[in-house]
């Protein structure tokens, strides 16, 4: 018993020592990171979470006393919880849900064009509006990848906004001029879905 109990006393000061070190270095590296700017943020992939992590982030600065706008591209027509719950707080959120679901629903193309023009017109309302903290474009990426917005204005309008605006774009296939203009890029990866097992979208975890 005596020898294991110094046994565990000599593993846990090497354990602290490495933390202390560890910590030591953290704090070295955090000193160095002292610029503070508006991010422009990008979750793609074709796995799920984009929208999910991004109104995570959306109520997180709610939480913070921030004022945020949500502009959704395509899932207008859906009852979602998100916008149930975000609309009980309008002096903090405001959020235009304009799109009328994926291409494939409406198989209208001259439509869904209009629909996203229109969406992309109230998101550079709230790009310009100074009262805003936070601006979501929800499945803006799937309005680019049909070409029903030009990525080059898009580009163009985020990177001519206000330095201290964070701004997140969610979506699959986010394209390349929108990543390399980004400051943060985080792809979600599809390992495993319970619709391949035919179980369709549950209430509450998917919208």
């Amino acid at each position: 018993m005596g020898s294991e109990s110094e046994s565990q006393i000599e593993r846990n000061q090497s354990a602290d020592e490495k933390s202390r070190r560890r910590k030591e270095a953290r704090d070295r590296m955090m000193a160095t990171k002292n610029i503070e700017k508006g991010l422009l943020i990008v979750h793609t992939g074709k796995g799920k979470g984009k929208s999910t992590a991004a109104f995570g982030m959306v109520m997180r600065a709610i939480g913070h006393g921030m004022k945020v706008g949500i502009v959704q591209f395509i899932k207008g027509a859906w009852n979602t919880g998100e916008r149930t719950l975000l609309e009980r707080f309008p002096d903090l959120c405001e959020i235009k849900a304009l799109g009328e679901g994926f291409t494939w629903e409406t198989q209208d193309r001259a439509r869904d064009i209009r629909l996203a023009e229109a969406a992309w017109a109230e998101a550079k309302r709230m790009l310009g509006d100074s009262s805003f903290s936070l601006v979501l474009l929800d499945e803006l990426n799937i309005a680019l990848r049909y070409e029903y917005i030009s990525v080059d204005d898009v580009v163009d309008t985020l990177k001519s906004r206000r330095p201290d605006l964070h701004v997140i774009v969610t979506g699959r296939n986010a394209p390349e001029a929108l990543i390399e203009a980004a400051d943060l890029v985080t792809e979600m990866t599809l390992v495993k879905h319970p619709f391949r097992d035919g179980i369709k979208a549950q209430r509450g975890i998917e919208y």
